[in-house]
């Protein structure tokens, strides 16, 4: 349970979850590289491996390194409790599995990042669960979707590549008027930009890789637990609801209250399918978590000098990002993102795929590769790389065409990132 705190978010980004250590006085967090811990007694270790004491026992389920990180961010989020992961990934599937059956169906929004629309299109339905994809634009397309199997609705923040803006509130009142739980994930907007727990969305899932880190060198996921849905409501929840055997008959919702998911998640999922984040990585992450405020702020500032560059050259057919005029979502996301709707834009090269093929070449201070929140300023072609196993209905579907351009802007000098572009645009043009 994370613990009350009443300062600021700045302020918790560098504190949230940590006290100097007790022993050697170490004011930054330290690594702790274990695997395991030593147990006070046989009653301690019975304690430990019944969830009836708290404590670590084997750092698969819980480490102290990254407790502090788990804790911090569920500070940030707003959540009673989170579970890091080794990857945003893996955030995504544990969450899933610790609430979904076979026989489950996930209404989810379409516009989604390609590898979580492949586990939710491809691969579970091998086990059994199945997804309805709608426009994340239509609160009512997800009632629409809804069956009496449902038991999940599942939405990106700010959509991927397309940055399209979820109400969230919209939807999670379409969501608990089924009595469904609404998970959404927030990776590229972080809590700096906006709290979707503080909307009505009951668990949040970032991976922790992109802008939270920040620096492109540690993987990690988290699955942060909002605590508010009542998961014993009406008994469509028998994974929280229902006495479970793998712990000798305890009922997390009884055990545990409004911390009842993370629980499970982490004493199941992390047991039993493995995907822990490690103690190091955990340290790494953390850094950028202290800087998380400082920075958001300076990449949106980044994104708005570069969005008005691209509005002004010749070589760009469009551009889709919440603050310029022409999208679709620009007064909602005044609304939603005062701060600024975070640092990824697309937008449209003239010539199709041989221009963008030019220009993703042509780019010198821009480095392509296949990520994104990171302090370098990233581009790729999605069409090609991260969404290329989406099939070409599914594509069109989401908005992503042969000429677009997904772009995570960085914290270089703005007028070298205009700069950097607006070169590449020129070449993009010439045949």
């Amino acid at each position: 349970m994370v613990e009350p705190d009443h300062h600021r978010f700045d302020t918790r980004a560098l504190h949230a979850g940590q006290r100097p250590d007790p022993v050697t006085g170490s004011r930054a967090v330290p690594i702790h590289q274990t695997t395991s811990y030593v147990f006070d007694s046989v009653d301690h270790a019975a304690g430990l491996f019944n969830l009836e004491v708290s404590g670590h026992l084997y750092s698969r389920i819980s480490n102290p390194t990254v407790a502090v990180l788990e804790e911090r961010i569920a500070s940030l989020e707003g959540g009673v409790g989170a579970v890091c992961t080794a990857s945003g990934q893996a955030a995504l599937h544990l969450a899933m599995a610790t609430i979904l059956n076979a026989g489950d169906h996930v209404v989810a929004s379409r516009n989604i990042y390609g590898g979580s629309h492949n586990m939710l299109n491809l691969t579970m339905p091998r086990f059994g669960i199945t997804t309805t994809f709608v426009d994340p634009r239509d609160p009512q397309a997800f009632a629409a979707a809804i069956r009496p199997e449902t038991r999940l609705i599942f939405a990106e923040t700010l959509g991927n590549p397309g940055i399209e803006v979820l109400d969230v509130a919209a939807v999670a009142d379409v969501a608990h008027a089924h009595g469904l739980p609404l998970a959404v994930d927030s990776t590229f907007a972080t809590p700096y930009l906006m709290r979707p727990i503080d909307h009505g969305a009951d668990i949040v899932i970032h991976s922790v890789t992109k802008f939270l880190g920040g620096h492109g060198v540690a993987i990690g996921g988290v699955v942060v637990d909002g605590g508010r849905f009542d998961w014993a409501a009406d008994g469509k929840f028998p994974t929280l609801s229902e006495p479970y055997d793998g712990y000798h008959g305890i009922t997390f919702t009884e055990e545990f209250g409004t911390a009842a998911l993370s629980m499970r998640a982490r004493a199941e999922g992390l047991r039993d399918f493995g995907g822990c984040m490690s103690p190091a990585n955990a340290f790494y992450l953390l850094q950028g978590v202290e800087t998380l405020p400082v920075r958001m702020a300076r990449h949106v500032d980044n994104t708005h000098r570069v969005i008005k560059m691209l509005d002004a050259h010749d070589a760009v057919s469009w551009i889709s990002h919440p603050a310029h005029p022409s999208h679709p979502d620009h007064e909602l996301a005044a609304r939603l993102y005062p701060k600024g709707a975070g640092a990824i834009l697309s937008f449209g090269v003239h010539g199709g795929r041989d221009a963008g093929r030019r220009f993703i070449e042509a780019v010198e201070l821009a480095s392509h590769l296949a990520n994104v929140g990171d302090a370098k300023t990233l581009v790729i072609h999605p069409g090609s790389t991260t969404h290329q196993q989406m099939s070409a209905e599914d594509l069109a579907a989401a908005g992503i065409g042969e000429e677009l351009i997904r772009l995570s802007v960085g914290l270089e000098d703005p007028e070298d990132i205009c700069a950097d572009l607006s070169r590449a645009l020129r070449a993009s043009q010439r045949s």
